[in-house]
């Protein structure tokens, strides 16, 4: 952490990181002993518990959560998870609590607050517009990225419903249910996005780095 930050990166970005915090924690210690300033983002799918949450309050400077879906039944049976609704909403709370809205520095590079992502996705699955109403209880000013590049892929096949991409007119929808709630800060994607960030799986030697 202290090498990137002598190579000029603007954050720490910890992807995935709940299940090493203990040793991304100690690791945090020795960093800020040695140094480290530069803000420290928490990349997560949104699956967060409170008790872990709060252990990160004042370490964290910026948030990046997804809110997938706002349907338990749905999110069991698509991403296997519990109670997954009351415990995103929680975490997006408790993380809004802590850092607030994205604040910028001079440059226009975010040095705190939280930025939430959600997926569109086909046969209005994720009850998108729930979702931002949501969000916007919480915020107005929040910022939100609403995202057009689902893609399916895998295990997808084996769910006819989920199996294609999203069309124009479903993403669109959610943008103008957007803008309905008068969301201040939501980021668009084209939708040539599904192909653009489908990495080349097939790309010889992906995986050996």
């Amino acid at each position: 952490m202290i090498g990137l930050q002598k190579r000029g990166c603007h954050n720490i970005n910890l992807v995935s990181p709940t299940h090493y915090m203990p040793q991304i924690l100690k690791a945090l210690k020795i960093a800020f002993e040695k140094g480290l300033d530069i803000p420290i983002l928490y990349n997560t799918n949104g699956y967060d518990s409170i008790e872990l949450l709060k252990l990160l309050d004042g370490i964290v400077d910026i948030y990046l959560p997804d809110f997938k879906y706002y349907d338990n039944e749905k999110a069991k049976k698509y991403s296997n998870t519990e109670n997954y609704v009351e415990t995103a909403k929680k975490a997006v709370r408790e993380m809004f609590r802590q850092v607030g809205n994205l604040q910028f520095d001079e440059d226009d590079i975010a040095t705190k607050g939280m930025l939430v992502r959600h997926l569109v996705l086909p046969n209005k699955i994720a009850d998108s517009k729930k979702v931002l109403d949501f969000l916007a209880s919480i915020s107005k000013d929040m910022w939100v990225s609403i995202m057009s590049q689902y893609s399916p892929q895998n295990k997808a096949k084996e769910f006819p419903e989920l199996n294609r991409k999203i069309t124009p007119e479903e993403y669109w929808d959610v943008i103008g249910h957007a803008q309905k709630l008068k969301l201040e800060n939501y980021l668009i994607q084209e939708m040539s996005s599904t192909d653009v960030y489908l990495p080349d799986f097939k790309r010889e030697g992906l995986f050996s780095q």
